[in-house]
């Protein structure tokens, strides 16, 4: 686990953001709002920026508009493409842990929900460090 993680503010620009992420070989940042863990910025967030966004297919019928998807999705996707701050492009459902878990429930947690890390936190819900796939890993190796 990494103690005392690097995080930001959903106020925090953008590409201050992605500078921090490539500098420091970071994959997802956690985002903090007055101390507590509000959100999360990660790799996928980003890749609505250089992937661009599909418009939702749509019929027409005389002056009528069917989509054939939710539209909503559309213009959620077209926000987070266009966001300039973290907080219009963030994930706002942090996955988390307890501070007083084994690392067998994290790593099941990790494998189950797909995701590539889960914020640390401690009993008073201040974010303590950031758990993620390679921690597991090392931890199995140095085991062996």
């Amino acid at each position: 686990m990494t103690r005392d993680p690097i995080a930001v503010a959903p106020e925090t620009p953008l590409k201050e953001a992605i500078r921090l992420m490539a500098e420091r070989h970071i994959s997802g940042l956690p985002v903090l709002r007055d101390g507590k863990l509000v959100g999360e910025l990660s790799e996928d967030d980003l890749m609505w920026r250089e992937s661009g966004v599909t418009p939702p297919p749509f019929i027409q019928v005389l002056d009528s508009f069917i989509y054939l998807q939710n539209p909503g999705e559309y213009e959620h996707e077209l926000h987070k493409a266009l966001g300039e701050t973290v907080g219009e492009v963030m994930g706002d459902h942090p996955h988390t842990i307890r501070a007083d878990q084994p690392l067998a429930a994290a790593a099941r947690q990790l494998h189950d929900r797909k995701v590539q890390r889960l914020f640390v936190l401690d009993g008073s819900g201040t974010l303590v460090g950031v758990l993620t796939r390679g921690d597991v890993v090392r931890s199995l190796a140095a085991e062996a």
